[in-house]
């Protein structure tokens, strides 16, 4: 008997932790990768990654955290609702010429807390 009250308390409590992590934001983005392929040497490039949130509850994006000091973020303050749409501008200053390919961590609340965007190209 103390094995089937087990079994049916472990079963109750899956079920409970599933259903605390269904009511979240979630990120949709157009693309995570962008390529700006040829680029001049110390001219800044910028490139928006646009977003929805397919999830349930509003998106709050807590930091952007580029790879380098040579890339900058900026992204959406205010929390993205559900159906809405929110951007990620990155930019990037190419001081030396060869070719890159730089990241950027995204911290928010969503069920995937921590997403990584790309962008890559060639200096010339």
């Amino acid at each position: 008997m103390k094995k089937y009250i087990t079994i049916l308390a472990v079963i109750i409590s899956f079920i409970g932790l599933s259903s605390m992590q269904a009511g979240q934001g979630e990120f949709k983005f157009e693309k995570e990768t962008h390529d700006f392929g040829k680029i001049p040497a110390g001219t800044p490039v910028s490139y928006n990654f646009k977003f929805s949130n397919t999830g349930s509850e509003p998106i709050i994006i807590s930091n952007v955290v580029p790879t380098c000091g040579c890339s900058v973020a900026e992204f959406t303050k205010t929390p993205i609702k559900p159906g809405e749409t929110g951007t990620i501008k990155v930019t990037y200053n190419a001081a030396a010429k060869a070719p890159f390919t730089k990241s950027f961590t995204v911290q928010s609340n969503t069920k995937t807390p921590v997403k990584t965007l790309y962008i890559k190209g060639i200096v010339e």
